[in-house]
């Protein structure tokens, strides 16, 4: 494991310099679930929600979290995303919905924040318009599945 880099020689936190390091292409995939009760994923399935369609809404909530990655995690650069893709998968028997986000840019800084972000946002939202019909929904199992591009190369996770 390498030196981090987020901290200056006082010990205080900073936003790393980029600037000297190249321009390749990045992709970044993000996985994710949340649980839920199987009634509750019946509605989500069946688009029966007062809300509306649940995962059309969270995919656009992650892909809209996606691009505000850098402001709300701070040592994160702000970044040009050049595509950004949201999937689900519904799994009944484990009473679940699983996500994926795929980050993708070129440039001198990787995505992973982005698509980590990605996948928090849809299980947030998703919690959020389910809630009125459930409220002991568990987000978790978010994690780095991949990453490819730039200096410490790619990354698959085992």
């Amino acid at each position: 494991m390498g030196k981090l880099t987020h901290f200056n020689q006082e010990g205080r936190a900073k936003m790393v310099d980029v600037s000297n390091k190249a321009d390749t292409e990045r992709v970044a995939v993000a996985r994710g679930e949340i649980r839920m009760k199987p009634e509750t994923l019946a509605l989500v399935k069946d688009k029966a929600l007062a809300k509306g369609d649940v995962l059309a809404v969270s995919q656009v909530a992650a892909v809209m979290g996606a691009k505000k990655t850098a402001e709300i995690i701070p040592m994160c650069h702000p970044l040009f995303l050049s595509g950004i893709d949201v999937s689900f998968t519904i799994d009944e028997e484990q009473s679940k919905i699983d996500i994926e986000a795929r980050v993708k840019t070129t440039g001198k800084t990787g995505v992973e924040m982005e698509a980590l972000t990605a996948v928090s946002i849809a299980a947030l939202t998703i919690y959020d318009m389910c809630k009125a019909a459930e409220k002991d929904m568990v987000i978790g199992n978010i994690y780095l599945q991949s990453k490819s591009g730039g200096k410490s190369g790619s990354y698959n996770r085992p």
